[in-house]
């Protein structure tokens, strides 16, 4: 059930892109035309603001809370704001199976139409029969004083309602209907979770037929390059958010790209760079010259540039009717251990699921950035205690066929300032995808960790990165090994004990 917008001065329905643009142009301060075509609005808020973030409760949810009578004080003076505001307010569905998707709505100041924008290309159009379920509500220029960075968002799973005080991120009206979304997608018995998906076709794999893969990754993990990258002729499906229901069915939620565009490289990445480049694109926070002239790899205002396109644009697998997932694919951006790829049975699957191990990147803000982390689920949008999620997928994994893959994005042996380490390449996880749908993958089972790692695989030249025992022996640091092992051994289990309720065998999934 959708609440009762706030009168304002005036509203908008669903205007065209052309209008939005506009009004970018006229009333937006910090805005270039590059020499695209498309337009960079450099943002004052550069990633999202988890710590501005609030569930709207009077009870203990596991998560953040904020009280319903004080959630009500500043809903007030957000509604007291939009009186006198021009507004914008833009429909649409998150998921495009009748089914099973949800009406959403974003009610926005018209003086940031850039995010309406941004919106307007995640959204799949509205129809006749538009009901709204989720409501956001978004006023970039009404701060919130006394909240971290003076913003403030605070989500309210009863109403359905999001409401964001002061952030001028866009990535703050595209999670605030899929943070909803994980509540709506576990309640109907499936899990939401932070995930690409990509079709292998028929004609390409040793099934011969169509196959799935999801790939979940904490933002700048490299989950969108798997997504997007071709591999054995694949098509990528959805950018950031799926739901995994009993039996392996997904259901996709967005009809456009909201893709990080540091390092965009047309030869490394070239259907993202291809979206990116487009006249019709968003860019946010992008280093642009006075000139209109795009540096994707300066990060001196940020490192969190980002973009949004139209899936309609590149070459894509229409997100309706998807296979059963055959493949789940753990992105670790990782600097120690953790092998190219490694198989996991399903209580590991879940043991890596839970731990979330990467290493933070701009994305989170500058308190993740080069942190090493452990996000469970690699999804820090989830709405209660995280032990529901591990529980959940494992429930799942029991009822299909999915066979998991924990894969480094990273390095093995050391930092990127560490002369003795290697880099997992673009091309060496192309390479492993390749192996994984072909069956051509010889395994092991790794004395430490219990997964079972790659002895040999088609077209990958370095066994240091497919068993990194083994750079550690050649280096003469196997002492180093040793105890990296034990410590981490110890680190995981220390945290996996933190979360109440969480199943023994996912506790217990470290395979020792």
């Amino acid at each position: 059930m959708s609440i009762q917008l706030p009168t304002a001065r005036s509203v908008t329905v669903d205007p065209t892109q052309e209008e939005l643009r506009g009004w970018v142009q006229e009333l937006m301060p910090n805005v270039t035309l590059t020499e695209f075509g498309n337009l960079n609005y450099q943002a004052r808020i550069k990633s999202r603001l988890a710590g501005s973030t609030f569930f709207v409760s009077d009870e203990p949810t596991g998560k953040p809370t904020i009280s319903r009578s004080e959630a009500a004080e500043w809903a007030a003076k957000q509604d007291a704001y939009i009186a006198e505001q021009d507004m914008v307010l833009m429909r649409g569905y998150i998921g495009p199976d009748p089914g099973f998707r949800t009406a959403a709505q974003l009610y926005i100041e018209r003086a940031n139409s850039n995010i309406p924008g941004m919106q307007d290309q995640l959204y799949f159009e509205p129809d006749e029969g538009f009901e709204p379920e989720f409501t956001v509500i978004y006023t970039p220029n009404l701060p919130a004083p006394g909240k971290p960075d003076d913003c403030l968002i605070t989500v309210d799973l009863d109403t359905w309602t999001t409401r964001v005080f002061g952030s001028d991120y866009f990535g703050e009206s595209k999670m605030g209907g899929l943070r909803m979304w994980n509540r709506l997608v576990y309640d109907r018995g499936g899990l939401a979770m932070h995930s690409g998906a990509k079709t292998f076709p028929a004609d390409h794999t040793a099934s011969g037929e169509e196959e799935l893969a999801l790939i979940i990754g904490l933002s700048g993990t490299g989950k969108t390059t798997t997504t997007f990258r071709e591999v054995k002729g694949s098509l990528p499906v959805q950018d950031d958010f799926i739901a995994l229901m009993p039996g392996g069915k997904v259901y996709t939620t967005e009809n456009g790209c909201f893709a990080k565009t540091f390092g965009l490289d047309p030869d490394d990445e070239p259907t993202i760079y291809a979206g990116a480049t487009r006249p019709d694109a968003w860019l946010e926070s992008v280093s642009v010259d006075a000139d209109g002239n795009v540096d994707f790899f300066d990060t001196d205002y940020t490192a969190n540039g980002r973009c949004t396109f139209g899936l309609e644009h590149i070459r894509h697998r229409d997100p309706r009717d998807l296979p059963m997932a055959r493949y789940l694919f753990i992105l670790n951006r990782n600097e120690g251990l953790i092998p190219a790829v490694a198989r996991l049975k399903p209580d590991q699957a879940a043991y890596y699921f839970m731990l979330g191990e990467t290493k933070g990147t701009s994305a989170g803000g500058a308190a993740e950035a080069g942190k090493n982390l452990r996000v469970p689920g690699t999804n820090p949008f989830w709405f209660e205690g995280d032990a529901s999620q591990g529980n959940r997928l494992l429930e799942l994994l029991e009822s299909s066929p999915l066979e998991v893959y924990l894969l480094n994005t990273g390095r093995v042996g050391g930092t990127d300032a560490d002369e003795r380490s290697k880099k997992v390449r673009i091309a060496h996880s192309a390479a492993v995808q390749h192996g994984i749908v072909d069956g051509t993958i010889s395994w092991q089972i790794d004395p430490d960790f219990g997964y079972e790692v790659a002895t040999a695989i088609p077209g990958f030249d370095d066994d240091e990165l497919l068993q990194p025992r083994k750079l550690y022996e050649r280096q003469g640091r196997l002492d180093e090994y040793d105890a990296l092992v034990a410590s981490l051994k110890e680190e995981r289990a220390a945290y996996l004990s933190g979360f109440d309720g969480l199943d023994a065998s996912i506790v217990g999934g470290a395979g020792d």
